[in-house]
């Protein structure tokens, strides 16, 4: 069994090879086979990745999910296929990020083009960024995710996350992994 994650219309329900299915927390779901370019139920070990599949936020939800039976991968990203599938957790905008910058801390070697390199500002809904010294703004209500880089190596030594507009968090202000206002 692996924890995963996957992305869904809000109504749960989502685009399968045979049409839409639907969804619902809780529950088990299976097919006969798993393929990530043909069949079974597909979700990704990084959240990140999801975006790639349901990038609007405003018309998406996410949910932490457990995949089982026989897993197929894609190669290409951590997208993966299953015969078994639940809905255990649904994950506002800050948890998602959060579980995001889990998975960057857990595998610091992998790359995703939604991670900004030293400085980055949330276009949309979140953003985040990696590197000796990061620094991150946004408008108001948008999520702040900073991954301090240890010297000499890509290993994650420090996580922070702000929402722009709270906690003294000024919007369009650049802030460090320590939460104070950047040049």
């Amino acid at each position: 069994m692996i924890t995963a994650y996957k992305a869904f219309h809000k109504d749960l329900t989502c685009t399968m090879g045979r049409g839409t299915f639907q969804y619902e927390e809780g529950k088990w779901f299976e097919e006969p086979e798993a393929n990530c370019r043909r069949n079974g139920f597909h979700c990704a070990e990084n959240p990140l990745d999801c975006l790639s599949y349901y990038g609007d936020m405003e018309n998406s939800v996410y949910y932490l999910v457990l995949a089982d039976g026989d897993i197929n991968e894609d190669g290409g990203d951590s997208k993966i296929s299953c015969t078994r599938i639940r809905l255990v957790k649904r994950l506002d905008k800050e948890r998602f990020v959060m579980h995001a910058m889990q998975y960057l801390y857990e595998h610091p070697q992998r790359e995703s083009c939604f991670v900004k390199k030293d400085r980055g500002t949330a276009e949309k809904d979140f953003v985040i960024v990696r590197g000796k010294n990061p620094a991150a703004r946004g408008r108001a209500g948008t999520i702040l995710g900073l991954l301090k880089e240890s010297e000499g190596s890509r290993q994650i030594e420090e996580i922070a996350v702000y929402t722009a507009g709270e906690q003294g968090i000024e919007p369009m202000a650049w802030y460090g992994i320590d939460g104070r206002e950047e040049p």
